[in-house]
């Protein structure tokens, strides 16, 4: 009988100590924001940079009297860029399985939450879009027209929301999560801009006073978001603040095409 007390006290130490090893262990965060949100002061200081940056583009698009044309690279840049771009792709797409395999790892069953806000139907309005207004150039410029106005569109919106969030990303991974966001989002920098520096491939595109407008709005909108502490867009209002600045970053890829040959052409 004595023995018996024993066993059953000593099973029931051993699972205290699993409960408290499991409760020592780091809980997955289910549903939980990308992001953590700014402060109070950081808002108010990140929504003073990006008004500035705002300001810069409406500066630009004012002064641009007439649509700019921007020299095009020879074909052996042209190759390297679509080269570069190409490697920068397959390293995020291995930087984002690596990443994942550490956030399992330390996080197992980690469930991110997820926000729907119709990227892939603002892609498909601007492709169409794009590939009307270019028509005049011929079906293959305006196809090539058409893919990478529409792949450029949302880095102008990822390469800025990208360098906002990028310290504050959500889970951290524990001993050098500053290491680990480093390693999925500088690869990702690397896309975001060789594929909008595609562009200056196009002979069809210029830098148009509405495409800067557009942009300045978008920052506009990142700074009204950044006022109410850049919150992940599970809220109506960050939701809407997230929608509004998209649409406006497809809207100025759009802006890029829409020129006249009669207006008189800028060169840089």
């Amino acid at each position: 009988m004595l023995k018996s007390v024993v066993e059953e006290l000593a099973r029931g130490g051993a699972l205290l100590r699993v409960a408290q090893a499991e409760e020592a262990a780091p809980r997955p965060p289910h549903g939980t924001p990308h992001w953590v949100s700014y402060g109070a002061g950081e808002g108010v200081l990140l929504a003073i940079v990006l008004l500035a940056v705002a300001g810069g583009f409406a500066y630009a698009g004012k002064r641009l009297r007439a649509p700019l044309a921007i020299a095009r690279p020879g074909r052996v840049a042209a190759a390297f860029m679509i080269a570069i771009c190409l490697l920068a792709i397959y390293d995020v797409i291995i930087a984002t399985h690596v990443y994942g395999l550490q956030v399992r790892e330390a996080y197992p069953g980690f469930v991110a939450a997820r926000v729907r806000v119709g990227t892939f139907v603002y892609a498909a309005v601007t492709f169409f879009v794009i590939l009307y207004v270019t028509r005049r150039w011929g079906w293959k410029i305006a196809l090539a027209s058409a893919f990478v106005g529409t792949a450029a569109a949302p880095m102008f919106f990822e390469l800025p929301f990208d360098l906002i969030v990028m310290a504050r990303t959500n889970p951290p991974l524990p001993g050098h999560p500053m290491l680990y966001r480093q390693l999925f989002f500088l690869p990702l920098f690397l896309v975001e801009l060789s594929t909008i520096l595609l562009l200056t491939l196009l002979p069809s595109m210029r830098v148009t006073t509405y495409a800067c407008y557009a942009v300045a709005a978008m920052f506009l909108v990142f700074a009204v978001w950044a006022a109410f502490g850049f919150a992940f867009p599970a809220a109506p209002l960050p939701f809407a603040l997230n929608v509004i600045s998209k649409i406006l970053c497809f809207a100025a890829a759009i802006m890029l095409f829409m020129w006249r040959e009669d207006e008189s052409i800028e060169k840089a």
